[in-house]
């Protein structure tokens, strides 16, 4: 079904993310989409690793030489102008293609297909995902398309006469916010899915089961929360005794609001996985940033390309001959021509090439083992790390323990990507005595910039109750012990270390979100959540670092 509507609406409708490895289903989805469509529509697939030359276009160099004239050559999305734009691995597109997609969907008017074949918590950027109206579910059986291509074809006429009233939009509108989506393009695309749904009935006004259809296929899969109960009102005092009427009983009741019915459909579409996680945990089933192998950075000399800028090659760094001749080009009939030469490059001609390289991550978790935190929360702070740090393991990331207690910080556990050995050193953790905390943030800091140092980028995630009480020197007393704690977060924040502040209280402390500002971090205050619902909440707030 969501094939045929996108087929009726591909432009307005922006598009589908199929999430599942290749296979069978997915070919078959593909196949049936493209039957569907007009035998003109161009359908082009992007190449993975495209250059912006081929996506946007640009200097066709060899018929500018010959010629002696710029000529431009059409890009990829030019070419895929009111067709659909099919884009495997879609999980891997960096943030810059994904805005130049976006931009070429508004100017050239074409729908894509984002293949989604990530493991796990991957999944295509947000800012793509929000375009694009449905998100096929390919665990149920296959089935073949409910309307074939000459009623599809009937329904893409037919669509430019379906109107839509106020009552319908306020239906959609009231459910996309009970459900907790916060963007207006989702129930805009609801709206649109509906209006094809229509289309496809031969309906000139979408009727109730339309919108039912459009809130499952496009306001379902983005669901954040659970909607609220409907309020029931309290029953009168003295309810006179109903005299029973055959009459009303043959009667089917119906709901007079759209809403209702909506919100009804909304509800038993959510899976019911999701239902369970979002009304134990009230977190999110999914993030789309989380599970990233590390920060990347810009490289002039290895790594995947991304282009190229102005520059000299020297240090290292690789000349890109191609975007030099195509910059040195447009001035050759103004720039005099040396002897046995073709054509005449200048210094300011010169572009060297710019890679993309990934860095390996560095989570380094700051355990508070004092006497407060080991009464109240030292326990679920081990099983939330422990989940976390099994996670780290299994993207090959590296883990480092550091426990402060007493009038010192102890490096538990250096970076490594042993399970094993993280484990084990946290499980001998014991907890008692003062909150060192300003030790436990210095031995952090120094072990972000050892790592920093050699190539890899520190996350510095740190479990406390906010009750520092001794000092670096060995000092006791509480203002004394937050003051040299903000000195050492303010260190950290010139440095530009992320920093993730987790407060495990059992009522939230002023000074772990004081501590996070002066850190440049975030603040998780988390007075009842267990060790599944702290790891989840670190874990967001590590892909959002």
């Amino acid at each position: 079904m969501a094939a045929c509507l996108l087929a009726v609406d591909p432009e307005g409708l922006g598009g589908a993310i199929l999430r599942c490895r290749p296979g069978v289903e997915r070919d078959r989805w593909l196949a049936t989409l493209r039957a569907l469509l007009p035998e003109a529509t161009p359908i082009r697939r992007l190449p993975p690793g495209i250059g912006d030359d081929a996506l946007l276009g640009g200097l066709d160099l060899s018929a500018t030489l010959a010629r002696g004239l710029p000529v431009q050559r059409a890009g990829l999305l030019e070419a895929t102008a009111h067709g659909v734009l099919v884009m495997p691995m879609a999980e891997r597109l960096s943030r810059a293609t994904v805005a130049r997609l976006t931009a070429g969907q508004e100017a050239h008017r074409y729908a894509m297909v984002a293949l989604d074949e990530g493991i796990e918590d991957e999944a295509p950027p947000p800012a793509l995902a929000d375009r694009l109206a449905f998100l096929p579910d390919f665990g149920a059986p296959p089935s073949a398309a409910p309307f074939n291509g000459g009623q599809v074809a009937a329904a893409r006429a037919r669509l430019a006469r379906v109107e839509t009233d106020e009552a319908l939009i306020e239906a959609i509108l009231g459910t996309a916010m009970a459900v907790g989506i916060t963007s207006l393009r989702a129930p805009a695309l609801a709206l649109r899915a509906a209006r094809a749904a229509a289309a496809l009935h031969g309906r000139t006004s979408p009727s109730s089961e339309d919108v039912q259809l459009a809130v499952r296929l496009v306001l379902a899969p983005r669901a954040t929360m659970l909607p609220a109960p409907p309020e029931e009102a309290p029953p009168p005092e003295e309810p006179p005794p109903p005299e029973p009427n055959p009459e009303q009983e043959k009667q089917p009741q119906t709901s007079d609001k759209m809403e209702d019915v909506v919100l009804q459909a909304e509800r038993a579409a959510l899976p019911a996985q999701l239902l369970a996680t979002l009304a134990a945990a009230g977190l999110r089933a999914r993030t789309p940033t989380a599970g990233r192998e590390g920060a990347e950075r810009i490289s002039l000399k290895r790594g995947r390309p991304i282009g190229s800028r102005p520059g000299e090659p020297r240090n290292g760094a690789r000349i890109a001959l191609l975007e030099t001749l195509r910059a040195a080009v447009p001035w050759q009939k103004l720039r005099p021509r040396p002897e046995h030469a073709r054509i005449a490059v200048r210094r300011e001609d010169f572009r060297i090439q710019r890679f993309r390289e990934a860095s390996e991550s560095t989570a380094i978790f700051v355990v508070d083992a004092s006497g407060s935190a080991a009464l109240h929360r030292l326990a679920e702070a081990k099983g939330a790390v422990e989940l976390l740090l099994a996670e780290c393991y299994a993207r090959r990331d590296r883990v480092a323990v550091i426990a402060f207690r007493g009038k010192a910080a102890e490096m538990l556990l250096p970076p490594t990507q042993s399970l094993v050995r993280a484990k084990r050193a946290l499980a001998g953790l014991p907890g008692g005595g003062a909150s060192p905390l300003a030790s436990g943030l210095d031995a952090a800091l120094t072990l972000a910039r050892l790592e920093r140092r050699a190539g890899r980028t520190p996350l510095i995630v740190v479990l406390t109750d906010g009750r520092a009480n001794m000092a670096r020197d060995g000092r006791t007393g509480r203002p004394i012990a937050e003051e040299d704690a903000l000195a050492v977060a303010k260190l950290l924040l010139a440095e530009k270390h992320s920093t993730l502040i987790v407060d495990t209280a059992p009522r939230p402390q002023p000074f772990s979100s004081t501590l996070a500002a002066a850190a440049g971090g975030r603040c998780l205050p988390l007075p009842q959540a267990g060790a599944q619902a702290l790891a989840g909440a670190v874990r967001i707030g590590m892909a959002a670092a």
